[in-house]
């Protein structure tokens, strides 16, 4: 099947007389014949399901069909992008491990790694998205266990130079995991650029209408965990809370690191996406190759406006040519990343709050990637806390707006923001 076809069909082959649309299995328990049966689940070695807290018929239904889109080898659900990020790096490592990661990246990730897993021993060296090879090499420790990015960095924008990233991170021995949550795999798939896990907050453009919070893992099958087996004991040693498989042994490249997630972390941690979730995303999937351009078409427009307009000091959107990502956009997004644009309004916070009151068709949210435009101002909302001296130093000035553009007609967006702007 060629991409188009995969968002629609992918994942699931209905049987003769069978339901056409994935179905939704709420239920949390299965029925068996005998305990034998029941046995080889709870051994692994037959496939079926015997609770819903850690695999699901409709869920993975789902995950097969992004496991095609972004040509992976297997995937999982979660409950949410948070989640996803959480175990895709945990499932790898552990205390005592240490991360490589873009400083330019979600906020809720960014304290996810510097904080709750320092608490859990593990430590993190940030390196800038921009970091030449010279730069990455010299973040690498001996434990170093994982490399981390986001294809398009929310809210920064930032365009991670995936090869790059990869390159690096195989020559010490370790995988790439890249969140590519705002291109979705219809504007980029990372694991055509050597990224070995891919993660999703599917809440975003995935969903695409805001109706349910969720996340994915997607292994691309492709790295060797035996060949770097010291590195990564949890895959390549018995695992004595579970029979003592060895899962590279017992699941090969392809199916050992989402066994494991969802045999050991998924049993304990339990942040499952619903099957009522999955079924809403997979919707949502089913019309991301149609949605996605029209999201870039919109932004493109708007990011254009904004730049010749005498009250916006400045624009980030990798689509205009004066972006310094301009170049590796074209590389990995050729067709566009996403319909978020960032600019910052001349006047500051004043400004700013008057150009928000004015918003008509924008919506003031903390969402983006919606078929709704939505729009914010972290210094008056999600950064209130912080000073306009600290706003600066984090890259957020006073007069920041975070634009996610939806699905409007792109005029009536630009009326809206001419409106707003002629008020300051």
């Amino acid at each position: 099947m060629r991409f188009n076809t995969k968002c629609i069909q992918a994942g699931y082959t209905p049987e003769n007389g069978g339901p056409r649309q994935i179905p939704i299995i709420q239920s949390t328990t299965f029925k068996y014949d005998t305990s034998e049966d029941m046995g080889k689940l709870f051994d692994l070695e037959a496939s079926g399901y015997f609770y819903s807290r850690l695999q699901n018929p409709t869920c993975d239904n789902v995950a097969a069909k992004l496991a095609a889109l972004e040509g992976g080898s297997a995937a999982m659900l979660t409950g949410s992008g948070q989640a996803a990020n959480f175990m895709a790096i945990f499932n790898i490592c552990e205390n005592g491990g240490h991360i490589v990661a873009s400083s330019s990246i979600y906020g809720g990730t960014f304290n996810l790694i510097a904080v709750t897993m320092k608490k859990m021993g593990i430590d993190v060296t940030f390196v800038s998205p921009d970091a030449d090879e010279e730069e990455l090499n010299a973040a690498f420790k001996e434990n170093t266990k994982v490399v981390f990015g986001e294809t398009i960095a929310n809210p920064a924008l930032t365009v991670l130079d995936i090869e790059l990233f990869a390159k690096v991170a195989h020559e010490h021995g370790v995988p790439l995991i890249v969140d590519n949550t705002f291109p979705t795999p219809v504007n980029c798939r990372p694991i055509e650029w050597g990224a070995d896990i891919v993660t999703h907050s599917t809440t975003k453009y995935l969903d695409g209408h805001g109706v349910a919070v969720g996340g994915a893992i997607i292994d691309s099958g492709k790295f060797d965990w035996m060949k770097h087996a010291d590195k990564f004991p949890g895959l390549t040693t018995p695992d004595e809370s579970y029979h003592g498989i060895v899962y590279a042994e017992k699941f090969g490249i392809e199916g050992a690191y989402i066994t494991k997630c969802t045999a050991q972390l998924m049993r304990d941690l339990g942040c499952i996406q619903s099957p009522q979730s999955a079924f809403y995303l997979n919707l949502g999937i089913e019309s991301s190759h149609v949605r996605m351009p029209r999201h870039v078409e919109n932004a493109q427009a708007v990011a254009e406006f904004l730049e010749n307009h005498p009250k916006v000091a400045y624009v980030n959107y990798s689509g205009l040519k004066s972006s310094k990502y301009y170049e590796l956009a074209q590389k990995y997004l050729p067709n566009g990343g996403c319909g978020v644009v960032s600019f910052e309004v001349k006047g500051g916070k004043e400004a700013a709050m008057i150009f928000m009151k004015a918003l008509k068709r924008c919506a003031i949210e903390t969402h983006v990637a919606d078929a709704r435009t939505c729009c914010l101002n972290p210094a008056t909302s999600t950064h209130r806390q912080l000073t306009d001296e600290q706003l600066e130093e984090a890259g957020i000035p006073a007069g920041l707006i975070r634009m996610s553009c939806g699905l409007e007609d792109k005029e009536d967006l630009i009326e809206d923001l001419s409106q707003a702007l002629d008020l300051i």
